[in-house]
């Protein structure tokens, strides 16, 4: 080959490579901003449902630091947390917004009507004002339903079978529209079981002392409806029931795990993946307010024996044969 080839040969893979770089630099990085604040960033059932959006999302060919970049925003089951999270997320003005918990859901809304949001684990969407029908939602939001309001006479009906001679409850509730929307619908049903409700606001009401005074009297109850208080600080609600001898229901499996009685609920990881893929479908180029709300198909009841025997409580034999799950 002679020299003027080599060197043409040369110069024209030199200016291949900038093109080529240039091609590679000039692809759009995404990003997605994610707001959780029912879990701090330790927690590992926080982690878990990040893991498990993260494994999806993958899958479907997003990598980040390579063609995406998700930014964590975590709010710690605090209303001001929650709030500044929020305000910090949408500053930052990402190309789509994931969200769990209705409180953040609003806040998240309340500061953006552009960018694309995708929400898990948020009760009664259409009744909490987020998105118009579970069809067709418009606007600039949509994802994965929790619970309808009517949750909460079931997890008032599921505590009395268990407790047959409960005959008050208290339910640990907060003061966003869904959580009210469960206690009425408890309050509804609550006299065809013969129990009388007393209504406790984590986010007003000193804890403590409302469970205390329930448990001044015989044959109560607890039921621990979803919000991020309640999530945040489970194991102290836990410890609560149990110290106070109260049966209670939960609505998530992982309060049942780390020993409360019993929960009945969804899988919440199975959301997360589900947002993924309608995260992935915004990027591509989707409108959230086409894609329909999806609202759960299974629920789960798990029965904890252990903490049956180990608080003393008298469930009855049938109960634990039509749960999913038992723990012993």
């Amino acid at each position: 080959m002679r020299r003027r080839e080599v060197i043409t040969l040369l110069g024209g893979a030199a200016a291949a490579w900038p093109l080529t770089a240039r091609a590679q630099q000039g692809q759009r990085v995404r990003r997605v901003g994610m707001l959780t604040v029912a879990y701090t960033q330790t927690d590992p059932e926080g982690q878990a449902r990040v893991g498990a959006f993260l494994d999806t999302f993958q899958k479907l060919g997003w990598a980040d630091g390579r063609n995406v970049r998700i930014e964590y925003h975590w709010g710690a089951g605090g209303a001001d947390g929650g709030k500044a999270a929020a305000s910090n997320l949408v500053r930052s003005a990402p190309d789509v917004i994931v969200v769990s918990s209705n409180p953040a859901l609003a806040e998240v809304r309340r500061l953006t009507s552009t960018i694309p949001i995708v929400f898990t684990q948020i009760s009664d969407p259409v009744g909490g004002g987020f998105v118009a029908s579970l069809a067709r939602p418009g606007g600039n939001v949509t994802g994965f339903q929790n619970f309808e309001p009517a949750m909460g006479g079931k997890w008032l009906g599921v505590l009395k079978e268990a407790a047959p001679n409960m005959s008050r409850a208290g339910v640990l509730s907060g003061s966003n529209a869904a959580n009210v929307a469960f206690l009425h619908a408890a309050e509804a049903v609550a006299p065809s079981l013969g129990v009388r409700l007393t209504g406790i606001d984590v986010d007003h009401d000193e804890i403590e002392r409302a469970v205390a005074a329930l448990a001044s009297e015989p044959d109560g109850g607890l039921v621990v409806l979803p919000n991020p208080h309640n999530a945040t600080n489970r194991g102290s609600i836990i410890v609560l029931a149990a110290r106070h001898r109260l049966p209670a229901v939960y609505p998530f499996r992982y309060f049942a795990a780390a020993g409360g009685l019993m929960s009945y609920g969804i899988d919440q990881i199975d959301q997360w993946r589900r947002a993924a893929s309608y995260v992935d479908r915004i990027l591509r180029g989707e409108k959230p307010g086409e894609l329909p709300v999806q609202a759960p198909t299974k629920f789960e009841l798990v029965v904890n024996l252990k903490t049956a025997k180990a608080l003393g409580f008298n469930i009855p034999p049938a109960f634990p044969l039509r749960a999913d799950e038992v723990i012993e």
